[in-house]
């Protein structure tokens, strides 16, 4: 059992590929699978994992890239549930657990901008353009309804709340916003309408 620099303990390894292996896994999976409109994604590229769980034979993760562009986050990612591993390719978010890897969801929450981990409350958080998402011990736990125009950057956890600012277009100010960590429920945000 490892610990990243996050807090999160995790049962497995996973190494960057930088291409395909000569001699592949026996088992190898690729996200996202079957999603309408994302026929064309592998296209784009994609971030290759060989991933060894704790239990069981190692496999080969080909995770599609959200979009090519390098300011996007990419990378592999521990969780509140360590068996469970995070890639961001793209912007693109991939849960997989790794005991079972044909389980993987692929978050909907599109693109990913922002990864901020908060161990002592049991969470992983993603914020996007918009929302932001949180991942649990059970999967995703909830995503906010719009927290902004366009833009959201978390500051950090207090008092059983995420903090964090969002772009208002008719005052053209970031706007603080905070988020019920059991809930999802926010309050303030640059989104008003």
């Amino acid at each position: 059992m490892g610990s990243n620099q996050d807090g999160f303990l995790y049962n497995w390894t996973a190494t960057t590929l930088s291409k395909p292996p000569l001699i592949a896994p026996a088992r190898q999976f690729t996200y996202p699978m079957h999603i309408p409109g994302e026929e064309d994604a592998m296209k784009r590229g994609a971030l290759l994992l060989d991933v060894k769980p704790m239990i069981g034979a190692n496999f080969l993760a080909t995770c599609a890239l959200g979009f090519k562009d390098t300011t996007l986050p990419s990378g592999v990612y521990a969780c509140p549930r360590p068996d469970d591993l995070l890639a961001l390719a793209g912007g693109y978010a991939y849960l997989v657990d790794t005991l079972n890897p044909s389980r993987c969801l692929h978050v909907p929450l599109q693109p990913v901008t922002q990864l901020y981990a908060a161990p002592a409350n049991g969470l992983l958080f993603l914020a996007g353009f918009h929302t932001v998402a949180a991942i649990g011990a059970n999967g995703l736990r909830w995503q906010t309804q719009r927290l902004t125009w366009e833009g959201v950057t978390i500051s950090g956890v207090k008092n059983g709340r995420l903090h964090g600012t969002g772009w208002n277009l008719p005052s053209d100010k970031e706007v603080p916003f905070s988020i019920d960590l059991e809930s999802g429920k926010h309050e303030g945000g640059g989104y008003v309408v």
